[in-house]
């Protein structure tokens, strides 16, 4: 008698005994199958191919051509991480070793030992370590234990035992043995040893256990594994090339910001060449909202706390808020974590009728959020930004309208940064109606702002996508997502519907019937915070930004500072004049260097060389970015050139375009 049942993909049922392996049923449908079966899946558990199957369910192999597969073999590799290090360092303590997007990490702790934890520069050894064990080919298998079992098995490693022991009493432990490594492991990883040909260490870097700041800081030692070696080699030039773009390198170079311990961890400083970014940035986006009716404000950054607790931010966010202060007077204030209730407070300053409405507002709003110290990143993970924010207040019936003219001014922006439809994705982001504890509850009001968005996105007849669980607690929204330089997707801009907030603050204008009636309140942000959008600009650009963006706009270089310099003053204070953000280098160093340091570290758009020639004809030799060829032109014609470049927001002006082709 069978002791369970397979239901195979073809839908037939396959009885098996209880010793039965993936390995034998994949031998018996083909042999070629079993070679390129990687592990298999019962319902949604996988399974070893050199395990017994102890249950039934859809059964199905999992072959190297899948995209699963190579989360198996990356998973597989970090265990491969694991036992090469524990032959280098004996007592060296293992947490999780999981894959992830591209690649695999293993946290590690070697303290107990020495100061000294797994640094980069052991990486070549470690490797070497994993290259016997690949070719020892050394057989991978799973199997049942019992907690009292595992707890002996991993005595001396106390992360384990926390993992252990913090699993339900009822679950099944597993173990995974490779040779003389045992590890935790919940099944399905490759064969043998001997599959994990392609790999490499790339970087380490700390990462506090579990993810909580109160525990123990452990080395993350991070890897990659491919099924190829030209897949490998790609992923390696990938890494590189995310390294260049790193907006915290390019940031040093070009000195856009710092952070400092001695200011406040996640509190950039914005030096120059960074603020003229900032500043461009928002008096663009300004002088868009301002064309397309919205009046710009000023609000605190501090306020009363009961603010926040009338708005719900203190129920919901209260642990990503910084503590209150108390006053004097005993009055409680709070560093605000958003600026939505202060342009409320706006609104409800005065009676206000249909005849406002919408009623748009808008402001750079300086939040504060307590993000934990691991998690803080350049730019774009901080705990003070300054958020592009704007909120309109409508009548019910003006939402769908509003909502389509908030968008097309999004789109609008990011044409002209050169963003296309191709960079990103809209995502409606509702509700999880089982989770009452993180959503506002109100059935009706969920169901009749998610159902306005999507027909506003319907006729306007663009793509989304929809995502549950995404909303914020007070309404659906739309966000739209970018693929950044560096492979992640992050939320660049957001629509918000909100018929929360005017309830609790009894929001209200007077209609044409002469009654009070609830408004609603849309939160938009065009370009999010300006610290995460100047980071993913850095990134995207390289540190190469277009002209109208770029921090210095032209460096002008007298070959001779005696003979030339007093020229060269004059063409800089005409075109700083002329509203142009540039550099005069007075520098007394050889002309080569000056030129390369303009186009490698400033990554400046414009170098204007100056000598006897251009003093002689009252012209300056224009050198663009990125090319060795030059043109001389006269100042009059340079000024007409970075001009028309950054009124275009350098798209490409004819004589740029005319340039750049001879």
């Amino acid at each position: 008698m069978a002791d369970f049942k397979l239901t195979m993909p073809d839908g037939s049922i396959k009885d098996i005994n209880q010793e039965t392996t993936p390995m034998q049923i994949a031998q018996a449908i083909s042999p070629s199958l079993a070679k390129r079966s990687v592990a298999a899946r019962v319902d949604k558990h996988y399974i070893g191919m050199n395990e017994a199957i102890r249950f039934s369910g859809q059964f199905k192999l999992v072959t190297k051509d899948e995209d699963e597969a190579l989360d198996i073999l990356r998973h597989s590799t970090a265990h491969l991480l694991a036992q090469a290090l524990r032959h280098l360092h004996p007592k060296i303590h293992l947490g999780v070793g999981p894959s992830i997007s591209n690649g695999f990490y293993y946290d590690t702790d070697d303290s107990g030992e020495s100061d000294k934890q797994v640094a980069a520069d052991e990486f070549p050894a470690i490797e070497a370590e994993m290259a016997k064990i690949v070719k020892a080919d050394l057989p991978i298998n799973n199997r049942p234990v019992s907690r009292q079992e595992a707890l002996q098995i991993f005595a001396d490693d106390p992360y384990k035992v926390e993992l252990i022991n913090d699993l339900p009493e009822d679950e099944e432990i597993t173990i995974a043995v490779q040779g003389d490594y045992t590890d935790l492991d919940r099944g399905g990883l490759v064969p043998s040893t001997g599959w994990i040909k392609h790999f490499a260490l790339s970087s380490v870097a700390g990462a506090y256990w579990r993810g909580k700041s109160d525990n123990p800081m452990m080395q993350r030692i991070y890897g990659l594994s491919e099924w190829t070696a030209e897949d490998l080699q790609a992923q390696q030039t990938a890494i590189t090339e995310r390294k260049e773009r790193d907006h915290r390198t390019i940031g040093r170079q070009m000195e856009l910001f710092f952070t400092n311990q001695e200011i406040g961890a996640g509190l950039p400083v914005w030096l120059p060449n960074g603020a003229a970014i900032r500043r461009t940035i928002e008096d663009y986006v300004a002088e868009k909202e301002r064309e397309n009716g919205y009046l710009h404000v000023y609000t605190p950054v501090v306020s009363n706390l009961d603010l926040y607790k009338r708005s719900g931010h203190w129920d919901h966010y209260r642990d990503d808020m910084f503590p209150p202060m108390k006053a004097d007077d005993g009055e409680e204030l709070e560093l605000r974590p958003m600026n939505c209730p202060s342009h409320i407070e706006v609104f409800e300053h005065e009676p206000r009728s249909y005849r406002d409405l919408p009623y748009r507002i808008a402001e750079f709003g300086q939040m504060h959020r307590w993000e934990k110290s691991g998690a803080l990143t350049g730019l774009s993970r901080v705990r003070e930004m300054t958020l592009n924010d704007g909120h309109t207040v409508v009548a019910p019936e003006q939402v769908e309208s509003e909502f389509k003219e908030i968008l097309r001014l999004i789109r609008e922006v990011y044409a002209d940064f050169g963003f296309t439809d191709k960079d990103y994705r809209f995502r409606l982001s509702y509700r999880d109606p089982k989770n009452t504890k993180k959503y506002y509850d109100d059935d009706a009001m969920w169901e009749h702002a998610q159902a306005a968005l999507k027909r506003a996105m319907d006729d306007m007849h663009l793509d989304y996508f929809e995502a549950e669980g995404e909303a914020a607690f007070y309404g659906p929204k739309l966000d739209i997502q970018f693929r950044t330089a560096l492979g992640n997707e992050e939320t660049m801009s957001t629509i918000q519907l909100d018929f929360l907030l005017p309830e609790r603050f009894d929001m209200k204008y007077t209609g044409e019937d002469g009654q009070d009636h609830r408004p609603v309140l849309i939160h938009r942000g065009v370009v999010g915070t300006m610290e995460r959008f100047v980071a993913f600009l850095i990134e995207k650009y390289k540190g190469q930004f277009p002209t109208w963006l770029a921090p210095v706009q032209a460096v002008i270089i007298p070959v001779n500072y005696g003979a030339h310099g007093d020229y060269a003053q004059s063409i800089y204070s005409r075109l700083m004049k002329d509203g142009r953000r540039i550099k005069f280098d007075k520098r007394d160093e050889k002309l080569g260097y000056l030129i390369r340091d303009a186009q490698v570290s400033l990554k400046t758009p414009y170098i204007l060389v100056v000598g006897d020639q251009e003093v002689q004809n009252g012209t300056v030799t224009v050198r663009l970015r990125g090319s060795d060829k030059t043109q001389e032109m006269s100042v009059d014609e340079f000024e007409k050139l970075i001009n028309s470049d950054v009124a275009n927001y350098s798209k490409g002006s004819e004589k740029v375009q005319e340039m750049l082709s001879k």
